[in-house]
């Protein structure tokens, strides 16, 4: 599925200052990586939301939060943001400052080391 290139130009414009941002193809859409770090993610026509896994009831009442499900499973921390939720400037800027919250206690992926011939 192809990404919505006008909501990334948005996240891409709204990080655009934070140093250490980069991005990846990667969860069938674009991730914005923010200090090496996962921070948010533009799939489809959703963003995809890293947060604080504690304010899962808080964030799950916000307007176009969708629960992040893999194989059955609730993955607490992460969500999807359908464009109800994302509509106005206030809530865009609403899910961007949740996951830049989160993204100073968020571990890094492990790097993978690279495999010796």
């Amino acid at each position: 599925m192809a990404y919505n290139e006008r909501l990334a130009d948005s996240v891409r414009e709204t990080l655009q200052y934070l140093p250490r941002v980069e991005e990846k193809k990667m969860f069938r859409g674009l991730t914005f990586m923010v200090n090496d770090k996962m921070c948010i993610s533009v799939s489809g026509d959703r963003l995809m939301c890293r947060f604080d896994p504690a304010l899962q009831e808080t964030v799950a009442e916000r307007p176009g939060f969708e629960p992040m499900i893999m194989k059955g499973r609730v993955y607490k921390g992460f969500c999807y943001v359908n464009e109800h939720g994302f509509k106005s400037k206030k809530n865009f800027d609403y899910w961007i400052s949740l996951c830049l919250g989160f993204n100073d206690k968020a571990k890094s992926a492990k790097k993978k080391k690279p495999v010796k011939p």
